[in-house]
């Protein structure tokens, strides 16, 4: 967090090697750092970051100067979780304790925008974050349903108005959620050669570019 920033990410957590520090060659020690995600390849696209893909000094702030110079934050929603099994799924988090997200908006008040990485599904960001502010009497008022769906709330006290956009995942895990999308498929037969990646490239930009109208 910082004082500047406009823009707040909300994901979970990380993948368990990056508590461990157990890294991949290819992982980047920094949120999103996971040589699995997508988030950084969907941002290097949009952006043309020319950015590293490696466990350097050089790639994390590369990554952290971007967000810095755009005013976005980034934040787990998720402080700490137990697992039987010890992977990536946010399915299989267990007695989760939750960050205070509503505190953190209070405290920075120029965040105007929340972007979730992840819709309104079992464990994912939004989900979490509905059930705290659930708490507070705050509800998520409908601005746009189709996807990225987006609503609205106010702050309590200060009335400020934040709004939400609930992204699909950048993760290999919501690639079918996506192929089910009837707009993928529309593009799928416009150009064969247009993927999962090209589509999240598309849904992103006019939010973290500051072209729509939402953001």
């Amino acid at each position: 967090m910082f004082p500047e920033a406009e823009k707040l990410i909300v994901r979970t957590l990380p993948p368990p090697r990056f508590t461990t520090g157990a890294l991949k060659a290819d992982d980047v020690d920094f949120c999103y750092g996971s040589r699995n995600g997508m988030l950084w390849p969907i941002l290097d696209k949009i952006f043309d970051l020319g950015l590293k893909y490696e466990t350097t000094h050089e790639a994390t702030m590369q990554r952290k100067q971007f967000l810095l110079n755009h005013r976005i934050a980034v934040c787990d929603i998720v402080d700490s979780a137990e697992r039987e099994k010890v992977d990536a799924s946010d399915l299989g988090m267990q007695n989760v304790k939750l960050r205070n997200i509503l505190g953190y908006l209070q405290e920075y008040q120029n965040i105007d925008t929340v972007l979730f990485m992840g819709g309104n599904s079992k464990n994912g960001p939004e989900y979490f974050f509905r059930k705290l502010i659930k708490a507070q009497n705050i509800h998520l008022e409908v601005v746009s349903s189709q996807v990225p769906r987006i609503h609205e709330f106010k702050l309590p006290e200060e009335g400020r108005i934040v709004k939400t956009v609930s992204f699909t995942a950048p993760s290999g895990a919501a690639n079918r959620a996506v192929g089910s999308l009837q707009k993928f498929k529309d593009k799928k037969q416009e150009n064969p050669q247009y993927t999962t990646l090209d589509f999240r490239v598309d849904q992103y930009r006019p939010f973290f570019m500051g072209t729509s109208n939402l953001s």
